[in-house]
């Protein structure tokens, strides 16, 4: 059975990790999952991630981080998905939080954080936003 939004499945793995206190969450491997997870690393948001080959098939793992025992992505949610794609301009793309957040855009120059879309002058699909 094929999935529809690969990219909301991994969103809810990583959300439903940090709900039970998991140390790692591991998902199905594609080039914008680990393309989101090394943002979400430049960023802080997570300790870090590995692609391991099992089989034939590729694995993400992530490794989740909690300060204080709490998890340090608060909010994360899809903003775009297969039905209503969201696209959005350099300037047109909006701060997450007042700048405390971030939102990840896929642009032509690659997956990037919504600071870095707007200092490069490139616009491109709204993925997700994370707080």
């Amino acid at each position: 059975m094929s999935m529809s939004d690969p990219i909301a499945d991994l969103l809810t793995r990583i959300r439903n990790a940090q709900m039970v206190a998991k140390t790692t969450v591991s998902v199905p491997s594609s080039k914008v999952k680990v393309a989101i997870a090394q943002v979400l690393k430049d960023e802080g948001y997570i300790d870090g991630f590995k692609v391991t080959t099992d089989a034939g098939k590729a694995e993400l793992e992530i490794a989740l981080k909690y300060y204080a025992g709490r998890p340090v992505i608060e909010r994360i949610e899809r903003a775009s998905r297969p039905g209503l794609r969201v696209y959005r301009g350099s300037k047109a793309i909006g701060q997450v939080q007042n700048g405390l957040g971030v939102a990840i855009v896929t642009t032509p120059r690659g997956v990037m954080t919504d600071r870095k879309a707007r200092a490069t002058g490139v616009g491109g699909e709204v993925l997700c936003y994370v707080a």
